[in-house]
């Protein structure tokens, strides 16, 4: 195990638990990416809220998922300003990488927030605009939202073995051409090593989408630094369970 590693030296990991992150809020209590959602993240003691930014800095996953009456990034911002809480802006839009940086800035949340996104090239462009930014590559790419289903065959648990095998070799190359220091990675793909190989870079390492009890538990004695969950309260729970083992 290794819970023990020094974690990064970053603002935003400062817990000695894994921080909580609410994914696009907690989902299972309000519809994803709205304040409704993010409000619930925060009153069962989400430690961050996460969120989707695309084209036109509106919040969603992608236009079909934007809302009649959409949530702009100044607004979602604008509440995690008020609240102690911080924030993780998964891109989802080229381009929109400067009006991203500048309006975390203009909120004042530069300390507290951090931006991924699976396109290095994406994140090398925010380090150019702003260099404070936290940025975290993840992978792997989750376009057909495929973290939101099981994977029960033995075919997937096989793949899913073998990426986790072939992780850590990738984990220099990942925060190499990203620019990056924190690494966001399916839950499946974390391992000890791949932890380990973060930890020797100076990265941290975030899990998504993590909505079982076991799971978080098991990601919280690897040590990883924060787990992406869509029921904020189920994670802390978990956790807590974990510390009077």
């Amino acid at each position: 195990m290794v819970v023990d590693a020094q974690r990064p030296r970053l603002e935003l990991f400062r817990h000695d638990r894994p921080v909580v992150i609410g994914h696009r809020g907690a989902p299972v209590l309000a519809p994803e990416n709205t304040l409704a959602s993010f409000e619930a993240a925060v009153s069962v003691g989400a430690d961050a809220v996460e969120l989707d930014v695309g084209e036109g800095l509106l919040i969603g996953h992608s236009k079909r998922e934007v809302p009649e009456q959409p949530l702009t990034f100044d607004d979602a911002l604008a509440f995690v300003r008020a609240h102690d809480v911080a924030v993780l802006v998964d891109l989802k839009h080229a381009g929109i990488e400067r009006e991203v940086a500048e309006a975390v800035r203009r909120h004042g949340l530069l300390e507290r927030a951090f931006v991924s996104t699976t396109s290095p090239l994406w994140l090398r462009r925010l380090a150019s605009v702003e260099p404070a930014l936290t940025r975290s590559i993840s992978y792997p790419n989750d376009r057909y939202r495929i973290s939101r289903f099981a994977w029960p065959s033995p075919a997937a648990a096989a793949s899913s073995a073998a990426a986790r095998l072939a992780m850590p070799l990738r984990v220099p190359l990942l925060l190499w051409s990203a620019r990056a220091t924190v690494l966001t990675l399916h839950h499946r793909v974390v391992s000890e090593a791949v932890v380990r190989a973060a930890r020797q870079r100076g990265a941290a390492v975030v899990a998504w989408t993590v909505n079982d009890p076991a799971q978080v538990t098991r990601l919280g004695r690897l040590g990883v630094d924060g787990i992406v969950t869509d029921d904020p309260q189920m994670a802390l729970s978990a956790l807590a369970t974990m510390d009077r083992l």
